[in-house]
C-alpha cells in the first residue's frame, strides 16, 4: 500500500464569547472591505488594459492602513486581510484560466464570513486554539481528534447563515492510505426516483431530505416574508430561522452523501458515473428542486476525492451517451424510451430490463472501454433516437 500524503481539513463548532464575537465580526468586515477595494482596484486597471498582480494589491493594503478613512483595518489582524488578496489573486487566475466567472464584490448580507489565519496569527497548543487578537482560547467541540502528531497549518473560521460559528482546521493527515487493489468495478447510475443505481442491481434510495422539511421551511419563509424589510431585529430572527432549517437539510444530505462515497470507494476499484451538465439539467423547472436535492454534483465531488486519496480511478462517461435506450445485452439500440417506461424488453434479444439498473451497466460497459482505449463515448448519431439522448437523460431522473 502507498501512502497518500494529503492534506484534509477537520471542521469543528465553537462557541465564542462576546467579545471573541466582536472580534471576529470585525475581522469578517475588513476583510470583506479588503477584497472589495482590492477588486474594484483591479477592475479600474482592467479597464485601462492593465493588470495588477497581488504584490501591488499587497502595497495597497499598507497604504489605505495609513489614511485615516481606514485605519480601522490596523485594529484586526492583518494575516486575514492578506489571505483576501491571496484569495483573489486565485479567483483572477481561475478567470485568466477561463475555469470560472469574473470575480464578484463581497456583500454583507450574502457572502460567507469567514477569515483565514496562517500560522504567524494562532497557536495551537495541547487542543487549545487562540487566534491574534484574542486572549482566551476558543471553545470548541472536538467532536473527533485530530491525526496523531499533525498540527494544523491554517486556520479558518466561519459564521453561516444560521448564526453558527466553525472552526476549520488544514492538517497533513497521515492516516490517509492507499487501499489495496482490487478487480472490483462499478457503474453507478444517478436518478430522482433512486439517488442512485449500481450495475449490481443495488439501487440507494433517495432520502429527499428537502422534503422532510418543505412544510417547516414554507412556513418559516412565509413569516419571513411577512416582516419589515430593513435591518431590524425581528427580520434578523425570521431570517436566521430559515437559515437553520436550510442548515439542518444540507447537515443530513452531506453526511447521507458521505457515508454512501465512502463505502462505493472502498468496496470499488473503478467506479463509472455519468458527466452530468446539472447546470443545464436544473433549468427544467419542473425538476430544479428535485435535483438540486440531489446534490449529484456534491457527490460526483465527494468521490472524487477520496478516490483520489484512496488509490481508486472514476471514470466519467459522455453525457450523450445513450445509456437507457442501449440493451446491455446485446447492445441493440431502441428507438424511443418514454419517462414511463420502467421495465423494457429488447426487440433484438428479448432480454428484460429494469432500466436505472440496464443504464448502470452500460455506463460500466463504457467506462471499460474508455479505460482501455482512452477515448470519450459518444452516441451512435446514425442510430435512430440518437439525436434525443439529452431529452431522455433529463426525463428519465424525474420522480
Amino acid at each position: 500500500m502507498t501512502t497518500s500524503h494529503v492534506k484534509r481539513a477537520f471542521k469543528y463548532r465553537f462557541y465564542p464569547t462576546d467579545a471573541q464575537a466582536a472580534e471576529l465580526s470585525r475581522t469578517f468586515g475588513c476583510v470583506r472591505k479588503v477584497y472589495n477595494l482590492a477588486l474594484a482596484a483591479r477592475t479600474e486597471a482592467w479597464a485601462r488594459q492593465e493588470r495588477v498582480n497581488y504584490n501591488q494589491t499587497s502595497a495597497m493594503l499598507t497604504a489605505w492602513k495609513k489614511t485615516e478613512e481606514l485605519a480601522y483595518l490596523n485594529e484586526v489582524s492583518s494575516v486575514p486581510l492578506q489571505q483576501a488578496l491571496r484569495n483573489l489573486q486565485g479567483a483572477f487566475t481561475h478567470f485568466f484560466g477561463k475555469r470560472a466567472k469574473y470575480p464578484r464584490f463581497k456583500s454583507r448580507k450574502k457572502s460567507r464570513k469567514s477569515a483565514e489565519y496562517t500560522t504567524s496569527a494562532f497557536r495551537f497548543r495541547d487542543g487549545e486554539l487562540r487566534l491574534a487578537k484574542m486572549s482566551e482560547p476558543l471553545n470548541m467541540v472536538w467532536s473527533r481528534p485530530l491525526p496523531e502528531g499533525s498540527s494544523p497549518s491554517t486556520v479558518t473560521v466561519s459564521q453561516d447563515a444560521a448564526g453558527r460559528w466553525f472552526v476549520s482546521l488544514l492538517c497533513d493527515d497521515p492516516s490517509v492510505k492507499h487501499l489495496p487493489t482490487t478487480d472490483a468495478a462499478v457503474g453507478i447510475d444517478a436518478g430522482l426516483d433512486h439517488l442512485l443505481t449500481l450495475s449490481t442491481g443495488e439501487k440507494i434510495a433517495n432520502a429527499r431530505h428537502e422534503r422532510r422539511d418543505r412544510a417547516a421551511l414554507a412556513k418559516a419563509q412565509r413569516k419571513l416574508a411577512k416582516k419589515a424589510k430593513g435591518d431590524g431585529a425581528n427580520r434578523a430572527k425570521a431570517r436566521r430561522k430559515v437559515a437553520r432549517i436550510h442548515a439542518r437539510i444540507a447537515d443530513r444530505r452531506r453526511d447521507a452523501l458521505h457515508k454512501i462515497t465512502t463505502r462505493l470507494v472502498r468496496e470499488n476499484q473503478t467506479l463509472v458515473i455519468e458527466n452530468l451538465t446539472v447546470r443545464n439539467m436544473v433549468k427544467n423547472r419542473k425538476l430544479a428542486r428535485a435535483i438540486g436535492d440531489a446534490a449529484w454534483s456534491q457527490f460526483r465531488s465527494m468521490l472524487e476525492y477520496k478516490a483520489q486519496w484512496y488509490g481508486r480511478e472514476v471514470i466519467t462517461v459522455d453525457r450523450w451517451f445513450p445509456s437507457s435506450k442501449l440493451c446491455s445485452t446485446c447492445g441493440a439500440l431502441q428507438d424511443k424510451m418514454p419517462l414511463h417506461v420502467r421495465t423494457w424488453t429488447c426487440d433484438s434479444c428479448g432480454t428484460t430490463h429494469d432500466r436505472d439498473v440496464n443504464a448502470a451497466k452500460n455506463l460500466l460497459a463504457a467506462g471499460r472501454a474508455v479505460a482501455a482505449c482512452g477515448a470519450g463515448v459518444r452516441p451512435q448519431r446514425s442510430s435512430p433516437g440518437g439525436q434525443s439522448a439529452m431529452k431522455q437523460e433529463i426525463s428519465r431522473r424525474e420522480p
